[in-house]
């Protein structure tokens, strides 16, 4: 325990609390504490939502601590006692249950899931529970989907039956199992499904047999009941205007996310990592490995944990951010540093936060920051280019597969990545420019993009322009279905853009970007073409590709 140096009064701007008793421990010197305590600068205050924090050295609770307020309309403050709904820092305890029933034999971590979901179609290729939790399986993610759907998100509560539903519909994949990693929530619903399935219980309450229990993870549970009253817990709030809104999860489904629980449970569950007191050594260690897809590449994600390095050390966590909550929980397994962070405020970076903190601890060891940057030229010619240069090469580009797309326009005799706004691409070569430390080469059909940390650089094809005018646009006006959402979307055409609606929602205004191509709201909408007539449209985000809509015939 970390001696109390004080007592706060209800207005202070920081709250520390002790913990239950882990050991001895020694106590942080001060100067890491005013350290930590600035990398939560925005949060200290009693008019605003915040964070907290916990942090532990080979399993000993070094801090706690909370700023900012659990809740704004009862003046609550937060406390390391608060409990959070955490999101996607669920997934780790989602495969951590279906492990269990692995090492016990109940199933396979290389099952085809139709075993156990025969409701899933069958696509001709097999998907296996170690897809799901590797983010490997191809299927479509269920908050996109849900959301395409209904034409809005946040209005209707979302129960594990809805996320079947539009799960069980789905006709195709967005890729061959094994072959890409996509973040799909979709497979870690489908494994708490899966667990429910094979032991007899809910993962709630398997998880709270299995792991919360015997870890002492008192104030943990996954949440799948919207209604259930929960002490101590916090409000979430996102930004509007200068102000905050209420902005909570409305889930009853659960696996993919709505662990509630504390930064204390959390740091419980991390020294679990080495006590070894639920699960093995072995286990921990698959869940550490990365996925290796069908092309040799891994994906820095193993069964529910994300592998990466910061400044030189490894780093094992997880983020999560649903609504305005956001969360991470990680380990720097060399240095013993675990860290647990829980936010109600949208505006958290919960991974910047961790490094904060961890550089505040790790004074010293961890490596220099890298503050170089790539240089503008390397001795080719870099001369401006002339007008019809310019926009030779200002357009739409599009990735033939993800339908990722990216604009590249003209803005004071220079190129610049965005339609209108962005930053400039500085030449650093024929054909070749620089925005920081993104690299775009121009290619006879379109370019090539590399980005910090890919492999090999991305190629995009050149679209040719749209033809933006009210009778062009009136040729996509009309009445589409969709059974793999069974939503029924109305098209209507303006003088510049078209807009989208179904139901009674608000309509999704969608700009022209390429021939046939729509960018709204993260959304690129394809319009299919058989001949000259225009015969329905695909709809494209990070994480759902080409869900079709087909064009309804008039007077139906």
């Amino acid at each position: 325990m970390i001696p109390i140096r004080s007592i706060l009064a209800a207005t202070a701007l920081t709250v520390a609390i002790t913990s239950p008793a882990r050991g001895q421990r020694p106590t942080p010197p001060d100067t890491t504490d005013r350290i930590v305590d600035k990398v939560f600068e925005e949060f200290r205050g009693t008019d605003r939502p915040g964070c907290a924090l916990g942090v532990s050295r080979n399993g000993t609770v070094m801090l706690e601590r909370g700023y900012g307020m659990a809740n704004l309309e009862t003046g609550t403050p937060i406390s390391p006692g608060s409990i959070f709904h955490v999101a996607s820092v669920s997934k780790q305890f989602t495969a951590m249950a279906v492990m269990m029933l692995a090492r016990e034999g109940r199933l396979s971590l290389d099952d085809d899931i139709r075993t156990h979901l025969p409701e899933v179609p069958d696509y001709g290729t097999t998907i296996t529970i170690r897809h799901l939790l590797t983010h490997t399986s191809g299927l479509r993610d269920q908050w996109a989907l849900l959301r395409l759907a209904r034409g809005r998100f946040e209005e209707n509560r979302i129960t594990e039956a809805d996320v079947m539903d539009v799960a069980t519909r789905q006709r195709a994949l967005n890729f061959t199992p094994g072959a890409e990693y996509v973040y799909s929530n979709t497979g870690y619903t489908l494994a708490a499904v899966i667990v429910k399935r094979v032991s007899g219980q809910s993962l709630r309450d398997f998880a709270e047999d299995r792991i919360f229990k015997p870890l002492g993870m008192t104030h943990t549970h996954f949440h799948d009941d919207y209604h259930m009253l929960v002490p101590g817990r916090t409000s979430a709030y996102a930004r509007r205007g200068e102000g905050w809104r209420v902005s909570i999860p409305n889930f009853d489904t659960y696996g993919a996310t709505s662990l509630f629980t504390t930064v204390g449970d959390l740091l419980k569950w991390e020294a679990n990592f080495d006590s070894l007191t639920v699960g093995d050594s072995a286990m921990f260690a698959e869940m550490e490995m990365p996925a290796r897809l069908t092309s040799g590449d891994t994906t820095g994600y193993g069964l529910g944990l994300a592998v990466s390095r910061h400044r030189g050390a490894r780093v094992v966590g997880h983020g999560g951010a649903d609504a305005g909550y956001r969360s991470y929980v990680g380990r720097y397994p060399e240095h013993g540093l675990a860290i647990a962070i829980a936010c109600n405020a949208s505006t958290a970076n919960t991974g910047a936060l961790a490094q904060g903190v961890a550089e505040a601890y790790l004074r010293g060891v961890l490596a220099p920051a890298d503050t170089s940057r790539p240089p503008v030229t390397d001795g080719a010619a870099a001369a401006p280019l002339a007008p019809a240069e310019l926009q030779r090469r200002a357009g739409a580009y599009v990735h033939p597969v993800t339908l990722e797309v990216v604009e590249i326009g003209v803005r004071d005799g220079h190129l610049i990545g965005g339609r209108t706004t962005g930053p400039r691409l500085v030449p650093v070569g024929e054909n070749r420019f620089r925005a920081g430390a993104v690299e775009v080469t121009f290619t006879d059909d379109g370019i090539e993009l590399r980005r910090p940390g890919s492999p090999r650089p991305v190629r995009f094809e050149r679209r040719p322009p749209p033809t933006v005018s009210r009778q062009a646009l009136e040729a996509y006006a009309g009445e589409y279905y969709s059974p793999d959402v069974d939503a029924r979307y109305r098209v209507t055409a303006g003088d510049s853009t078209l807009t989208f609606a179904t139901g009674t929602t608000e309509p999704i205004t969608a700009r022209p970007v390429f021939a046939d191509g729509f960018r709204a709201l993260g959304y690129t909408i394809q319009f299919v073409r058989r001949g000259s007539r225009i015969t329905g449209f695909e709809v494209t985000d990070g994480r759902m590709r080409r869900v079709p809509f087909s064009r309804v015939p008039s007077g139906r």
